[in-house]
């Protein structure tokens, strides 16, 4: 399928998805949402996928927002709809089996912000700016922006990003935690490539259980986190991964994970 605003490339078990509406800094509108849920769709289905790393084209911007023009026309049934169709997409990332890397190449702002939220590990070029400005339009985040945000970086400072509407730059965002690392603009995707390929190299059934363990951190007891924690180890010791895994450590030699 060919999209009109992303683009997808393969290239050894890592897929690169891009944002690409530069002349609109990547603005997600609704035509734009479809297109990242098919992608996330054939992703998923693509075996030969490890990681995905997300992005946005251009140097200004990642993701500055939804389209305000669509968002002006929306009355209080539309505006359900709205935000229960972005949280639909991005709660589909935040739980996808394979990682994805967020790589924050310029305005993360609104809708940007929360996509990035939604990933599983956040890098930024040092031009990045993060922001959540909805209350300045007279609405809130629709796409897990208050639930994300301060889950991640706590109430106290998520309440003053949201309220305030102010943006942060990029060191903020690293102080802060919202995101894991900063580079130069000039070496953000090779940084996010590095990361992916080597996530790409360890055996993918330890990986989708790790994230499937981490992810269900904010939902459960710390003991239900423990016992399911328990249950996904046991499962990995009955893999091929785990045997080659552990025998390769033994011999001193590079596993040749089979990923299964």
């Amino acid at each position: 399928m060919d999209y009109k605003n992303i683009l997808l490339n393969v290239t050894d078990h890592i897929a690169l998805v891009t944002f690409n509406r530069p002349d609109k800094l990547n603005a997600l509108n609704h035509e734009t949402l479809v297109e990242l849920k098919s992608v996330f769709e054939k992703i998923k289905s693509d075996e030969n996928i490890f990681v995905v790393i997300v992005t946005g084209s251009g140097e200004k911007a990642f993701v500055a927002g939804a389209d305000i023009s669509e968002i002006n026309k929306l009355n209080m049934l539309d505006g359900k709809k709205f935000a229960e169709f972005g949280q639909e997409i991005f709660s589909l990332i935040e739980k996808f089996e394979k990682p994805v890397i967020a790589a924050v190449n310029g305005f993360a702002l609104g809708g940007g912000c929360e996509l990035a939220l939604s990933c599983h590990i956040r890098i930024a070029s040092e031009n990045a700016k993060f922001g959540q400005p909805e209350v300045n339009l007279g609405i809130i985040p629709g796409y897990g922006g208050t639930q994300r945000l301060t889950r991640l970086i706590n109430a106290g400072r998520a309440a003053e990003m949201i309220l305030t509407a102010d943006m942060i730059d990029a060191n903020e965002a690293l102080r802060i935690g919202l995101v894991n690392k900063v580079y130069p603009q000039s070496e953000l995707q090779s940084k996010a490539v590095e990361i992916a390929i080597k996530i790409a190299s360890k055996g993918q059934q330890a990986i989708k259980l790790a994230l499937k363990a981490i992810k269900v951190v904010d939902e459960v007891s710390l003991q239900e986190g423990l016992n399911m924690e328990t249950s996904l180890f046991a499962l990995c010791c009955g893999t091929e991964d785990f045997k080659e895994g552990t025998q390769a450590f033994l011999d001193k030699r590079k596993s040749n994970f089979s990923n299964k």
